[in-house]
C-alpha cells in the first residue's frame, strides 16, 4: 500500500491536518536556512563548531519536509484501506459462508423419505400435496432463510409450492435440466420464471430419487431470501457514519447487492482494486478509495462464481471526520509507554518522534558549546538564540504531530479491533442459528416419531433409529453425537463412539428433561448451558435438545433429540478466520462473567477468567466498545462486541445466551516503573534573576531530572552510536563511542548512569542519549534517558544535600531549586562521578580519550586514579 510521490500530492489536499503540517516544516526549513546564512556572515569564527550541525540540520530538514508528509500521507492512506479491505473481506466471507450452510439443506432435504414418496406419487392421498406443502412450511420455519420451496417433476410442472403469492403450475427455466442432469446441487442466480416479480433469484435446487427404486423423479429447488439477507448484513456492519458504500458484486463488476442504492444502484458497473492499491478510481464524476475481496471459500465451498466484496469510501470524506479524544480518556503513564512501541506498531509516529530528538540535540549541543563564552563568543548567543527560538517552534509542531498521528493511529485501530469482535460474535450467533434449526427438523423426522411412540423398542428398531442418525451425522460433522431418548430421559441412540456402552441406557439430567417435555410446539427447542458434559468427553459444550412428538398427536412428547455441537474446534475456527491475517490480535468468546468459551491463545484455556474491565463485560447487547488496556504485561487495544442475535435466534423465540466476542491487539510490553518522563511536567520557567548565573546542563534519568555543571559537557550524540563491547571489565561499562567516526581514532567507555543510581542496567531505546563528559583530561560517555535544557541558575537556587559528605560514591551533592522552588533538580557532583568510574577497588582503572599520538590500532589509554 505504499503512497508514491505523484500519488502525495493527490492525496494531500484531502488532509487538512497534513497540509497544515506540510506548511509549517516549509516555514521552519526556511528560518534554519536564515539562521545559518547570519551566522556565516555576522560571526563565521565563532560559529564555526557549529556550522557543519547546522548544516546537517538544515539538510536534514529538507529531507524531512519530504519524507514527513510522504508517510503522514502513507500512514492516512494505509489505515483508510485497512479499514475498507477488513470491511469488504467479511461481506464476502458471511455470504459465502451462509451459503455453504444453503448447499449442505439441499442435499439433505432432497433425500427426505416423505417428500420424495410424493414426489414419485407413491401416496396417492387425497390431502397429499396438503401433506406435503406442510412438511415444507415446517420446514421453512425452522429455517427462516428461504422465501419460497417448490417441488418440480421432471416435465417441469410444480407439483407443490409454499409461497401463495406466485402461484406457479410450469417452469420451463433451464435450471430444471441442469439439475437431473447433475448429482450434485445446482446453484443459480439471475431471472427466472420460478420466482415472478423477482429481477433475479438465489436458487439451490438438487435431483431427487424414487425411495424404492432411485429412479430421478423431480427436483427440490430452495429460494433464498437474498434480498432480506443482505439487508441484515449491512445493517450490521455498514457504516453508520454514511461515509462508505458496502457492496456485493459478481463477476462482471456489477452490483449486485448495496448497502445505499439511492447512492449506488444494484446493476451499476463500478472500478474494482482486487490489489489493494493506493489509488483512486473514479466513478460518476467522483474519485474513490476502493477495496475489493474476492471469495476464498469455505469448507470446500468456493462460493456462487466471480462474487466479490466490496467497500468504496470518497476520497473527500474518507479522511474527515474521526475526530476522537482517545488520548484525553487514557491514562498519562499507558500513553508514554504505548509511545516506546511506535516503531513497531507505526513508523511515521516514530520518525516525527526521531526527528523531535535530533532537533532538541542539536539546540542543546549549542548551548552546551557556548556556556560561560564572554567577549566575541557573544555574537554566537543571538544566534543560538534563535536556534533556540526556532527549536522550539519545531518541538511544537512535532508535539502536535505527534499527538495528532497518536490518535488516528489508536482511534482507527481501535474502530478496526470493534468491527472484528462484531464481525466474530455475528459468526458465531449466525452458526448456532443453524444450530437451532437442525435440532428441531431432525425432531420432525416421520420415523423418529413413530418408533418413539412404541411403548417397547426392540434391537431391530434401536438400529433403524441408529442408522437415521448415523446418515444424518455423516452429513453434519459439526456435530460430535446426535442422541434420541425417551420421555423417562433414557438414551435409546446415538453415534459417536457407541463402543462406550455407558452412554447407551444411561440418562439425561433431570434438568434437561424437564425443560425439554415443557416445550409447547415444534418451534421451541433447549440449550443446556455451556458446561461439561460427558457426551463431550467431559469438556464443555452446548447441546440442542428438541422435543419429539407422536406422528398422530403434535400435543404428546414421546421423547426428545440431542445433538453436540462439537464447540473446541468450531468456535476455534470462527476466532481464527474472523482474525484472518491480523497475527498481532488474539479473540476469545466469553460469558457475561468473563469465562471462556473459547479463544485463540492457548495460554488461556476454556472454562477460565478473562482478565478485562467489567466496563466491557456490561456492554449492552449488539453493542461495541473499546479501550487501552494493560493484558498479560501488554499494551493493548481491548474491544468487545456482545451477542444480539440473528434473525429470531436470541431474539423472539424465547432463547437467552449472551456472549461477548473480545479482541485484543498487543503493541508491545509494558515499560518498567521507571518510565522514561515525556518532559512537559518539567518546563523550566524565565527567571531574568537568572542572568549571569551558572549554565547547567539538564537531563532526564531513570525518572527524573538531573543536572551537571554545562563546563563539563563536550556535546550529546544518539545512542545508536555506542558500540558495545565485550571488553569492559564492571557492568555498568555498555561500550565505547568514537570521538571521530570518520577516522576511528578515539573511543572512550560509555557509562549506564541509570544501572550506577538503580543496579539494574537500562533498556534504552531511540530516545536515549549519550552526554559526552569531560574532566581535564578524561572523556567518559554517560547514557541517560533523554535531554531537557541548558538554562543558567543563581547561586541562590543551589541547595547542598544533608547527605553530600556521607561518601564519596554518593553522586548527588546539590539540589537546584527551579520555578520558584516549585522544581527540584538534583545535581550531580562531576568530580565523585569520575572517582567512582575510576576507582581501581571498584572496578578496572576508566579508560581516556585515546591519547593523540597512539597509533591507529592503539588500545584505548587507561588512566590512573
Amino acid at each position: 500500500m505504499a503512497v508514491t510521490a505523484i500519488q502525495t500530492e493527490t492525496f494531500l489536499p484531502f488532509m487538512r491536518d497534513v497540509t497544515r503540517c506540510e506548511q509549517s516544516l516549509q516555514e521552519l526549513n526556511l528560518m534554519w536556512r536564515i539562521i545559518e546564512a547570519s551566522a556565516k556572515m555576522n560571526c563565521p569564527t565563532e560559529a564555526k563548531t557549529i556550522l557543519p550541525t547546522m548544516a546537517a540540520t538544515r539538510t536534514g530538514f529538507s529531507r524531512l519536509e519530504r519524507e514527513l508528509v510522504t508517510s503522514l500521507v502513507t500512514e492516512k492512506v494505509s489505515n483508510v484501506l485497512t479499514e475498507l479491505r477488513t470491511k469488504a473481506q467479511y461481506v464476502i466471507d458471511i455470504v459465502v459462508r451462509n451459503l455453504y450452510e444453503r448447499t449442505a439443506d439441499v442435499g439433505f432435504l432432497a433425500t427426505d423419505r416423505e417428500l420424495c414418496s410424493f414426489v414419485a406419487g407413491i401416496n396417492d392421498h387425497p390431502d397429499a400435496q396438503d401433506k406435503a406443502r406442510l412438511r415444507l412450511r415446517e420446514y421453512r420455519n425452522k429455517y427462516t432463510v428461504y422465501d419460497e420451496i417448490l417441488l418440480i417433476d421432471v416435465h417441469g410442472d410444480v407439483l407443490v409450492q409454499i409461497d401463495p403469492s406466485t402461484p406457479l403450475e410450469h417452469s420451463a427455466d433451464p435450471l430444471i435440466a441442469a439439475t437431473l442432469a447433475s448429482d450434485n446441487y445446482v446453484e443459480t442466480f439471475r431471472a427466472t420464471d420460478l420466482r415472478p416479480g423477482k429481477e433475479r433469484a438465489l436458487i439451490y435446487s438438487r435431483r431427487m430419487h424414487h425411495p424404492d427404486t432411485g429412479a430421478v423423479i423431480g427436483i427440490l429447488c430452495l429460494c433464498f431470501h437474498f434480498e432480506q439477507e443482505m439487508a441484515g448484513i449491512f445493517a450490521s456492519h455498514g457504516d453508520v457514519r454514511e461515509r462508505s458504500n458496502m457492496l456485493l458484486l459478481d463477476a462482471d463488476n456489477s452490483v449486485i447487492a448495496s448497502s445505499d442504492e439511492m447512492w449506488i444502484s444494484v446493476g451499476a458497473q463500478v472500478p474494482v482494486n482486487n490489489s489493494a492499491q493506493s489509488e483512486l478510481l473514479m466513478f460518476c464524476g467522483r474519485q474513490y478509495l476502493v477495496s475489493t475481496i474476492a471469495s476464498e471459500g469455505y469448507q470446500g465451498y468456493p462460493g456462487p462464481a466471480g462474487w466479490q466484496g466490496q467497500v468504496m469510501t470518497p476520497v473527500d470524506v474518507a479522511f474527515s471526520g474521526n475526530a476522537s479524544n482517545v488520548l484525553g480518556d487514557l491514562d498519562p503513564e499507558v500513553a508514554q509507554g504505548l509511545l516506546a512501541h511506535a516503531e513497531s506498531f507505526c513508523p511515521p509516529l516514530y520518525d516525527i518522534m526521531m526527528a523531535a530528538k535530533t532537533i532538541q540535540r542539536i539546540v542543546w549541543n549549542g548551548q552546551v558549546m557556548t556556556a560561560g563564552q564572554q567577549g566575541e563568543m557573544l555574537k554566537l548567543k543571538t544566534v543560538l538564540d534563535q536556534i533556540s527560538e526556532t527549536g522550539n517552534r519545531s518541538n511544537e509542531l512535532f508535539a502536535q504531530s505527534i499527538h495528532d498521528l497518536y490518535q488516528t493511529v489508536l482511534a482507527s485501530s481501535m474502530r478496526d479491533a470493534e468491527f472484528t469482535s462484531n464481525l466474530l460474535v455475528d459468526l458465531l450467533d449466525r452458526n448456532l442459528y443453524e444450530r437451532s434449526d437442525d435440532c428441531r427438523w431432525w425432531a420432525l423426522t416421520p420415523e423418529l416419531r413413530s418408533a418413539l411412540a412404541q411403548p417397547d423398542q426392540d434391537a431391530a428398531l434401536i438400529e433403524k433409529i441408529t442408522g437415521i442418525l448415523s446418515y444424518i451425522n455423516g452429513l453434519y460433522t459439526v456435530y460430535t453425537r446426535i442422541y434420541v431418548y425417551d420421555r423417562s430421559g433414557r438414551i435409546l441412540a446415538s453415534t459417536g463412539d457407541v463402543a462406550q456402552r455407558e452412554v447407551l441406557g444411561s440418562r439425561i439430567d433431570d434438568e434437561t428433561l424437564s425443560r425439554v417435555l415443557a416445550l409447547r410446539n415444534g418451534q421451541d427447542y433447549y440449550v443446556s448451558p455451556f458446561s461439561p458434559t460427558p457426551l463431550y468427553d467431559n469438556s464443555e459444550t452446548y447441546v440442542y435438545h428438541a422435543a419429539i412428538r407422536a406422528l398422530n398427536d403434535e400435543t404428546q412428547i414421546v421423547g426428545g433429540i440431542g445433538i453436540v455441537f462439537d464447540s473446541t474446534p468450531e468456535f476455534l475456527n470462527m476466532l481464527r478466520s474472523g482474525l484472518g491475517s491480523k497475527k498481532q490480535m488474539a479473540a476469545f468468546f466469553v460469558d457475561r462473567s468473563g469465562r471462556i468459551l473459547s479463544g485463540t491463545d492457548p495460554r488461556f484455556p476454556i472454562g477460565s477468567q478473562l482478565s478485562i474491565s467489567s466496563s466491557l463485560l456490561s456492554v449492552g447487547n449488539g453493542v461495541s466498545a473499546s479501550e487501552i488496556a494493560v493484558h498479560d504485561g501488554q499494551y493493548a487495544i481491548a474491544a468487545c462486541t456482545a451477542s444480539s442475535g440473528y434473525r429470531e435466534f436470541k431474539t423472539s423465540d424465547g432463547y437467552q445466551e449472551e456472549v461477548i466476542a473480545v479482541v485484543f491487539e498487543s503493541f508491545g510490553a509494558v515499560a518498567q516503573a521507571h518510565a522514561k518522563n515525556s518532559g512537559s511536567e518539567f518546563v523550566l520557567e524565565s527567571d531574568s534573576g537568572n542572568i549571569g548565573g551558572r549554565e547547567y546542563a539538564t537531563f532526564f534519568a531513570d525518572g527524573g531530572l538531573f543536572a551537571i555543571r554545562a563546563e563539563h559537557v563536550l556535546e550529546a550524540v544518539p545512542y545508536s552510536s555506542v558500540l558495545p563491547t565485550a571488553m569492559g571489565g564492571r557492568p555498568e561499562q555498555i561500550g565505547v563511542l568514537s570521538l571521530n567516526p570518520e577516522q576511528s581514532k578515539s573511543f572512550i567507555w560509555v557509562f549506564d548512569l541509570g544501572q550506577l543510581m538503580r543496579g539494574t542496567r537500562s533498556q534504552p531505546d531511540g530516545s536515549s542519549q549519550v552526554m559526552i563528559l569531560q574532566k581535564g583530561e578524561h572523556t567518559i560517555g554517560l547514557l541517560v534517558d533523554e535531554l531537557h535544557a541548558v538554562p543558567q541558575f543563581h547561586d541562590s537556587q543551589i541547595t547542598h544535600t544533608p547527605f553530600a559528605s556521607s561518601g564519596e560514591s554518593m553522586l548527588i551533592t546539590q539540589v537546584i531549586k527551579a520555578n520558584k522552588g516549585q522544581l527540584l533538580i538534583q545535581s550531580i557532583d562531576i568530580e565523585r562521578l569520575f572517582m567512582l568510574l575510576a576507582n581501581p577497588d571498584q572496578a578496572l582503572p576508566m579508560p581516556m580519550a585515546m591519547h593523540p599520538d597512539a597509533s591507529d590500532d592503539s588500545e584505548p589509554f587507561l588512566a590512573a586514579a
